[in-house]
């Protein structure tokens, strides 16, 4: 299949299928007129890039278990367990960041609302 059928079947979009390919996650076929001639395969591995995207993980460490996803259950191959923890220990940092930012910014509105009603009680005295 050609590069816009891929992209209306996977919904990605074409500039998304070349960037893969350029990461080494895609590899099409280059027909003589030079287009890219894409395996029915090719729906299945754009799917499963897209999923792990969507995990947050880079396409550098897509492409260090990619091959062995497509090929196997996820649980048999041993690259993707260490990228996972990798990814939620990140996560959990950022999390801890968010709630100290929110936690100040808690701390701000509430002093803020006070010094506003200390002001408003004093007007009124």
């Amino acid at each position: 299949m050609k590069i816009g059928e891929l992209a209306a079947r996977t919904g990605a979009s074409v500039r998304s299928l070349r960037y893969y390919e350029e990461q080494g996650l895609l590899t099409p076929v280059r027909s003589g007129n030079g287009y890219r001639e894409y395996s029915p395969f090719a729906e299945e591995q754009v799917r499963t890039i897209q999923l792990y995207l969507n995990l947050g993980l880079t396409t550098e460490q897509i492409a260090g278990f990619l091959n062995c996803v497509l090929k196997n259950k996820e649980a048999f191959c041993s690259e993707v367990l260490p990228v996972y923890r990798q990814k939620l220990e990140e996560i959990e940092t950022q999390i801890r960041l968010l709630q100290n930012i929110k936690s100040n910014l808690e701390d701000r509105i509430r002093s803020i609302l006070e010094e506003r009603q200390q002001a408003e009680t004093e007007e009124k005295t």
